[in-house]
């Protein structure tokens, strides 16, 4: 009896095929999206109490010459909050995605290191201890309140041992009812400090002249490209702490800088507009309903849908209270809320 010797015959590479018509799916939707977002900046620019044509619009952002009253107000009040929009809303969607990862928690955002806490503290102390009273002035006191919060949870959470995601959002949650107590003690003692300080609180684009996005500006574009690169390792840490260590992974490496990039992203978002809700919340279930549970996809996508969700609230609150106009905090509130339910109501919610 002689034996047939055959070499084995290659299985057809359905699964390559399956995994780039995966990839070239999310590019385009990658696409769409920053599509979408060009037309809110549009929006964003030609929207407002004073109705903008688009000729305008063009004219302004192109010409050099003088300037008409329409020109003006897109380059000195419509340009600056565009700006910010686009940056604040890429750090908390970026920021928010990073926190959820990095404590496996679907509810996470990235209050949780008190971050919007501390910043709160430090920009009464500098209404009250230091007379500030511009919106750029407050910016790096509240970046400062930021840091230093997020510092101290870390520091919470590492005594007696290692940090861990349970750790963490204990520390925060600890934290950040501590400055919020403090902070609401020194608001009470002081109406005037109350009265400036309630138009930081609520969060708002408006007012926030092109001097606070260019100081905010170099610590989110740092931390947006921190974020991204997070993706690989934030993919490791959602297999779970034993898996990861299999694989290689420092955990206490990755969670000090995931812990650090949302401090970066978030404390200069809510230092430039103030404390703006449901957007770091909202938009990471979103990115990974459109891109997957995986980190490298979700990544981009939160970094495009949360700057379409800002930009899109703001121009909704400009044109719901002519000729007065709803701060963008409280838009952000009521649109992402019934979102955000009815993603978690979703029976294919992409779980963490």
């Amino acid at each position: 009896m002689t034996a047939v010797l055959s070499s084995p015959v290659p299985a057809p590479p359905v699964a390559a095929a399956d995994r780039r018509g995966r990839r070239g799916r999310r590019a385009a939707g990658l696409v769409a999206v920053a599509l979408v977002l060009l037309g809110l900046c549009w929006l964003s620019l030609a929207v407002g109490t004073r109705a903008t044509g688009a000729g305008a619009v063009w004219s302004a952002l192109t010409s050099s010459g003088p300037r008409t009253a329409d020109e003006l107000v897109v380059l000195e009040l419509r340009v600056p909050r565009t700006l910010l929009g686009l940056l604040a809303g890429a750090a908390l969607g970026l920021a928010g995605t990073v926190m959820q990862g990095l404590t496996r928690n679907p509810l996470a955002d990235p209050g949780i290191l008190g971050v919007n806490a501390g910043a709160a503290l430090c920009v009464v102390l500098a209404i009250t201890v230091l007379g500030v009273t511009s919106a750029r002035g407050y910016v790096w006191f509240a970046f400062l309140g930021a840091a230093a919060a997020a510092v101290g949870v870390y520091a919470v959470a590492a005594a007696g041992g290692g940090t861990t995601p349970l750790k963490l959002a204990l520390a925060g949650a600890a934290v950040s009812a501590a400055l919020t107590a403090v902070t609401t003690a020194l608001l009470l003692l002081d109406q005037s400090t109350f009265d400036q300080f309630r138009f930081w609180q609520v969060g708002a684009l408006a007012g926030r002249d092109a001097g606070v996005a260019r100081a905010v500006a170099p610590f989110l574009l740092v931390g947006c490209l921190a974020a991204l690169l997070l993706g690989r390792m934030l993919d490791t840490v959602a297999l779970g702490d034993d898996v990861a260590r299999g694989l290689g992974a420092d955990l206490a490496l990755t969670r000090v800088l995931a812990a650090a990039t949302v401090v970066l992203l978030c404390g200069a978002a809510t230092a430039a507009c103030g404390p703006i809700g449901f957007v770091g919340l909202t938009v990471p279930h979103a990115a990974r309903v459109l891109a997957g549970p995986g980190h490298r996809w979700a990544l981009p996508y939160a970094m495009l849908l949360a700057p379409c969700l800002l930009l899109a609230a703001d121009v909704l609150g400009r044109v719901v209270a002519r000729p007065g106009e709803v701060q963008v905090g409280i838009v952000t509130a009521v649109l992402g809320a019934p979102v955000f339910i009815a993603l978690v109501r979703r029976r294919r919610l992409v779980a963490l």
